[in-house]
């Protein structure tokens, strides 16, 4: 049987669309079609039925990717491990949220690139979690950090760590609010109190309120920044509360030019996953980022 054959017909069944399956391959679509077409002749099969949007495989389609896929991904394992000294032709693409690659992942990967004969050069995008997603599908990326689990079985998650939320303005802003009301009345103690975000839709604000109060916030946003850097800025300077990852903020929280307005017990967390297309780990350069941010995730907290 055709090795070709095969890689395309599992690609197809990773990526469930023969069109994102010819981008990822570098095929035109009707290539990808016509081979999936030859090998359904070869086995006597159908191995995909097809539907308005994508394909889903048969059961024989199913089979046949459980047993080839394997033995795919460990012949592109050793077809990469004769490339792996050469420093010049691996590059990681790297995606995810613009405040934790900058302060978290790119950091951690910044020995990988100094590496005497392993070394391979960076490139980072970034954007939201379904931005990310869809770049790593369409094999823009070869890792991106997201907070959403992928499905379907193009793309590979790993949990990587938990963020915890906090509730955070200026001193002066607390001691308006009445901090300690908030024992008593809840969010309404915080209905007055303008609002920095990264989006008028409040994501971070609306998630804890919902959380930890069981309401939702009554003032909209006075500062929009898409960026959690930003917003930490902005709320530094008396612009309003903020809720904001404790990694991003604890050094402000030091410093005492933020205090956290209120300390529930179960405190809100957000998870962030690492996603590698299905297969692609076999490629030592890609898998040697991925297991030094899930070590490095090991210590963040």
């Amino acid at each position: 049987m055709d090795l070709a054959l095969l890689r395309t017909f599992v690609a197809v069944h990773r990526a469930g669309s023969f069109t994102r399956a010819a981008s990822l391959l570098g095929l035109s679509q009707p290539a990808v079609t016509s081979q999936i077409r030859t090998l359904e002749r070869q086995l006597g099969r159908p191995l995909f039925l097809r539907q308005a949007r994508g394909v889903t495989p048969t059961t024989v389609g199913d089979e046949l990717a459980h047993k080839a896929a394997p033995h795919l991904d460990a012949l592109v394992e050793i077809a990469e491990a004769g490339l792996e000294n050469d420093s010049s032709s691996r590059t990681l693409h790297l995606a995810g949220p613009p405040e934790f690659t900058a302060e978290r992942a790119l950091p951690a990967l910044t020995g990988l690139t100094r590496e005497d004969g392993r070394s391979f050069a960076l490139r980072t995008s970034f954007g939201n979690a379904e931005q990310t997603l869809e770049g790593l599908a369409a094999g823009h990326h070869d890792l991106a950090i997201g907070t959403a689990r992928p499905r379907g079985s193009l793309l590979t998650s790993t949990p990587l760590c938990d963020e915890e939320h906090v509730l955070v303005a200026t001193p002066d802003w607390a001691k308006r609010a009445g901090v300690e009301k908030l024992r008593d009345t809840g969010a309404s103690a915080l209905e007055h109190v303008p609002v920095v975000e990264v989006h008028e839709s409040l994501p971070f604000v609306t998630r804890y309120w919902a959380s930890v109060f069981d309401a939702r916030p009554a003032a909209p946003a006075t500062v929009v920044a898409p960026d959690l850097r930003a917003v930490l800025a902005c709320t530094i300077a008396g612009a309003g509360l903020a809720v904001l990852p404790r990694y991003l903020c604890a050094e402000a929280l030091e410093r005492g030019v933020v205090v956290a307005l209120h300390d529930p017990a179960v405190p809100p967390l957000r998870t962030y996953f690492l996603v590698a297309r299905t297969g692609t780990l076999a490629m030592p350069h890609i898998a040697r980022a991925h297991e030094e941010l899930l070590r490095a995730a090991t210590v963040w907290n």
